[in-house]
C-alpha cells in the first residue's frame, strides 16, 4: 500500500499508539526495524500515519512489544488498512484539516459526552441557529463560507440518527440558552429542538443554571470522545469558529473525564433540566 503525505487524524493515531507502544517496550526504531524485519523507514512512517498498515503487522509489532492488552490490540488492529473514503473528505477543499478530521472521529466513536458554556452544542443545532452562529464570526465569512460549513455542521449530525447511534451526553451552561443567536424566533425553535433531540433514547441533556456554586471550567467547549478502549479516547477543544485542538495524552484524558463528572454533579437532571428548558421557551 503505498504512502500518503496527509494521513488523517485517525491514521496519525494508530501510529502515535504503535509508537508509544515500542518506546513502553524499550525498543529503538532500529531495534523494532530488525526484529519486524521491515527497514527503519517503514517503521517511522507507520508511527507518523504516513504509512498504511495491516492488522497482521499490528499484532506483530504488538506480540515483539509484549503488549498483553488483547482488547487494545484488536482495537487497533480494526484501524488498519487503506483508508475509506467518507463523506467529510468532500469537504477537504473547503474546510481546515482539523475540522474535517472531528467528523470522522464521531464516526468512530462509541460514546460522546461534550460540555458547553457559551454555545449550544454542535450536534444539537438547528440549521437557522448555526447560520446565525456563523454570521456572528470575527472576522466575518464570506456567504460560501458559511454555506460550507453549515451544511458540513447538518452532515455531522446524522452520526446521532444512524441506525447504530453512540451514546451522546451534553452538558450545557443556562448562558449557552440565553445567548439568542438569530432573535427570539430562531432561539425559541432552538430550544425546542433541544427538547426534541432529548427524547431520543441515546441522548441525554444537562443544564447547569446560573447561581450554582461551583463548576469546573475554563470557558472552553470540549467533546469527550470515546474510543474502542479507554487508551483510544480522545479530547476535542472547542472548534466553533474553525480552530481545533487534539488531546490524547492519558494524563489529559483523565483530567476531562474527572471534569465531566464533576459538571454533571452539578448539572439538574435530564428531567429537571426539560422543564427548565420548557420555562425558557416560554421567556422567549
Amino acid at each position: 500500500m503505498p504512502p500518503t503525505n496527509n494521513p488523517t487524524l485517525r491514521q496519525r493515531r494508530l501510529g502515535a499508539e504503535l509508537r508509544k507502544l515500542r518506546e513502553k517496550a524499550g525498543f529503538t526504531v532500529t531495534r523494532a526495524a530488525e526484529h519486524l524485519g521491515v527497514n527503519q523507514g517503514r517503521v517511522s512512517m507507520i508511527e507518523t500515519g504516513r504509512s498504511p498498515v495491516s492488522a497482521d503487522l499490528v499484532r506483530g509489532m504488538a506480540s515483539a512489544y509484549a503488549c498483553s492488552d488483547k482488547s487494545l490490540v484488536d482495537a487497533l488492529a480494526a484501524m488498519t488498512g487503506r483508508r475509506r473514503r467518507g463523506w467529510w473528505d468532500e469537504y477537504r477543499e473547503h474546510l481546515p484539516a482539523a475540522l474535517v478530521d472531528l467528523a470522522e472521529l464521531e464516526h468512530h466513536t462509541t460514546a460522546l459526552r461534550v460540555a458547553l458554556v457559551i454555545h449550544i452544542p454542535a450536534l444539537l443545532q438547528t440549521t437557522d441557529h448555526a447560520r446565525a452562529l456563523f454570521r456572528a464570526v470575527v472576522p466575518p465569512m464570506r456567504q460560501y463560507e458559511i454555506e460550507h460549513r453549515l451544511t458540513y455542521r447538518i452532515k455531522r449530525q446524522g452520526v446521532l440518527h444512524r441506525e447504530d447511534p453512540p451514546s451522546y451526553s451534553a452538558i450545557i451552561h443556562e448562558s449557552a440558552l440565553r445567548m439568542g443567536f438569530g432573535g427570539p424566533s430562531v432561539t425559541r425553535g432552538q430550544l425546542t429542538h433541544l427538547l426534541d433531540m432529548g427524547e431520543l433514547p441515546h441522548v441525554t441533556i444537562r443544564v447547569i443554571p446560573f447561581g450554582t456554586a461551583y463548576f469546573p471550567s475554563t470557558g472552553q467547549s470540549f467533546d469527550y470522545l470515546s474510543g474502542a478502549v479507554p487508551q483510544l479516547d480522545t479530547v476535542q477543544l472547542d472548534t466553533h469558529h474553525g480552530g481545533c485542538g487534539f488531546l490524547d495524552a492519558e494524563a489529559q484524558l483523565t483530567k476531562y473525564r474527572a471534569v465531566l463528572n464533576h459538571m454533571t454533579s452539578c448539572a439538574l437532571d435530564p428531567t429537571e433540566s426539560r422543564d427548565f428548558i420548557h420555562n425558557l421557551i416560554r421567556e422567549a
